[in-house]
């Protein structure tokens, strides 16, 4: 049996990422467990969520992404572009309305409101 241990997010700048997710989590940011190869540690956790420095920019959208809840988007969406992430579109479907953000980086996430 395997469990989630790291999600972990390619990035460019991985302590400026690091930073914007713990404000979105309302985590702290973690060690850095080898700065030598550019990975920060932010959600130590169950998972914990690493960010690993890569050379080449995000080309294409995410093939998996991470979706939160939340008990008011409105709000929530000024939270989050006031922390630097960009509105990509709102959407009602399956019972679940959701809006979807990029982070400063341009990997997707959604926000929804369950219920």
């Amino acid at each position: 049996m395997t469990r989630v241990f790291n999600i972990t997010v390619d990035c460019a700048d991985p302590p400026a990422l690091a930073g914007f997710w713990s404000q979105v989590l309302g985590m702290e940011v973690g060690e850095v467990p080898d700065e030598a190869h550019g990975f920060v540690a932010v959600l130590p956790g169950s998972p914990n969520w690493l960010f690993l420095k890569v050379p080449e920019a995000k080309t294409a959208k995410n093939r998996m992404h991470v979706d939160l809840d939340c008990a008011d988007l409105d709000a929530e969406r000024a939270r989050l572009e006031g922390l630097g992430a960009r509105f990509v579109h709102e959407k009602q479907e399956f019972g679940v309305h959701w809006m979807t953000f990029q982070d400063p980086e341009g990997n997707e996430f959604c926000t929804a409101r369950h219920g």
